[in-house]
């Protein structure tokens, strides 16, 4: 693959993506680099992120709520989703890799790698419920 040309807007995008820990929607991603470059449009943030995701250096995940939302941490990882508040929360966990050994001991094809979410009730949640 050919390098892209140098887009400033881009460079914007990513930079927000790597100051946050708390996997924005495009449409965050948005208003908050507006708050840099009032003339970018929305168009511009989906386009540049989804060259971004396509390129390697983020993540693109669909959690189940019908948002993408995005992630500059592309190294190995999990997440948690709270089903109360849709906050997407990465886990400090070990990794589970067997979990391809064991998928590939019972298919012909050959796996290269998953995609593990988990979900419930986030801290957060769990404090304002209780009495």
């Amino acid at each position: 693959m050919a390098a892209r040309k140098y887009s400033r807007q881009r460079e914007l995008i990513k930079n927000f993506l790597l100051s946050r820990k708390d996997h924005p929607s495009a449409d965050i991603v948005y208003m908050n680099v507006r708050k840099q470059h009032p003339n970018i449009s929305l168009g511009t943030v989906y386009r540049n992120l989804t060259l971004l995701a396509e390129d390697g250096e983020i993540r693109r995940l669909n959690v189940g709520d019908g948002i993408d939302h995005f992630d500059a941490d592309t190294s190995p990882h999990y997440h948690f989703v709270c089903r109360q508040c849709g906050s997407v929360i990465d886990l400090e966990m070990e990794s589970i890799d067997e979990i391809t050994d064991r998928a590939s001991a019972s298919f012909d094809g050959q796996i290269e790698g998953h995609v593990t979410y988990f979900y419930g009730t986030c801290c957060s949640c769990t404090a304002q419920s209780a009495p």
